[in-house]
């Protein structure tokens, strides 16, 4: 085929050809990816296209550049809106209601809608959500506590919590998130994970969402070992926070082009319910309603969460079925976490001992 579209091999296919082989094509495309490709050619103003786009195009990737040119030639996708589509099965109906919750683009969210596969599952958010819930069970039984069970002297002893005392066992920088407050705190996050991560994750893949949310979990406990040396570190909220606050500021920087109902209603609703936990979890950690042993946990996990969810978790977002890897940006950011994670490094090797902080006795 290439030399067929381009005999004098310069990387770019004429018009005419390009034409030729959209309109009178063999391959087996699907309607949405076809009229992508009219649109590309008649967008560009060159009379060539980029022979590397129409191969990236057709194994289902797309670059900056063709994103770009698809905009530019917008004017000519004729089809009628992805909400006027009818004769659709329920999961096909769930597909695009996700595309309307999570894309601001209706060339995205047609995209989606006809690449959309069920296999592979969105499972991530979905098995840490029943790991929290199995676990939170679990303790509820061992302590006879569903409400405040941080008050409980054995909640502590948990090899799953991150304590200052036990911060060399590397692990509970990780596993804390699997433990949580009491019912109210696990509900919060369970339905934050499923509400707002399983849609995430639906459109943007396994990876980028499990990897936003881990750099979340991490970010607020290193973050915790760092601004409130005392206090240990219970809950997945840094998780939630970095998708919730990345699924926000998403929706808050292309206003115009989300289509979910009653989106300025459901956002200050957000905020309000976000805000209210934080309030909540600063309360509970300087305010403890109940005598208690040590320091309750901290409410720092929280706020580097949403610093993770609005640089990460924003890029991540915006780069919809584009690679980070060739993004400056991304690089960026890449390295800014990673000093800080060596910072952190750093500092509970030894910024504890030299500043004299006296760390509760571990459990």
């Amino acid at each position: 085929m290439c030399m067929q579209l381009d005999p004098e091999q310069t990387g770019f296919i004429a018009v005419e050809n390009f034409t030729s082989l959209a309109e009178h094509h063999e391959l087996q495309l699907d309607p949405s990816k076809l009229e992508m490709l009219l649109a590309l050619v008649q967008s560009n103003e060159h009379g060539h296209v980029c022979y590397q786009e129409l191969i990236e195009l057709l194994s289902s990737k797309r670059s900056s550049s063709f994103r770009r040119a698809i905009a530019n030639g917008r004017r000519t996708l004729q089809r009628e809106i992805l909400l006027d589509e009818t004769g659709l099965g329920v999961y096909k109906r769930f597909v695009r209601y996700v595309a309307y919750e999570i894309l601001p683009c209706e060339t995205d969210r047609r995209w989606y809608f006809h690449q959309n596969r069920l296999c592979p599952p969105p499972v991530f958010m979905a098995v840490i959500t029943i790991v929290q819930i199995i676990v939170f069970m679990c303790y509820g039984v061992m302590l006879n506590k569903w409400v405040l069970q941080t008050y409980q002297p054995d909640f502590m002893k948990s090899p799953l919590v991150y304590h200052p005392g036990h911060r060399a066992q590397i692990w509970r920088f990780f596993s804390y998130m699997f433990m949580h407050v009491g019912l109210e705190q696990l509900g919060f996050n369970a339905l934050l994970q499923l509400m707002i991560g399983v849609p995430l994750e639906m459109v943007h893949g396994i990876l980028r969402i499990s990897l936003l949310y881990m750099a979340g979990v991490v970010a607020g406990s290193l973050t915790v070992s760092i601004t409130d040396m005392r206090a240990p570190v219970v809950g997945g909220s840094g998780g939630v926070y970095a998708l919730c606050s990345a699924h926000l500021a998403n929706v808050v920087m292309n206003w115009a082009g989300m289509k979910c109902p009653y989106k300025l209603l459901r956002m200050i609703l957000a905020l309000v319910c976000m805000s209210s936990e934080v309030g909540r979890a600063v309360w509970l950690r300087f305010s403890p309603p109940l005598p208690s042993s040590g320091p309750q946990p901290s409410f720092m996990a929280h706020l580097s969460g949403a610093v993770v969810g609005i640089s990460m978790g924003l890029l991540i977002l915006r780069s919809y079925e584009e690679s980070l890897h060739k993004q400056c940006s991304w690089w960026v950011l890449i390295f800014s976490f990673i000093t800080f994670l060596l910072f952190a490094i750093f500092w509970n090797i030894f910024a504890y001992e030299l500043l004299g902080v006296q760390i509760p006795p571990p459990p």
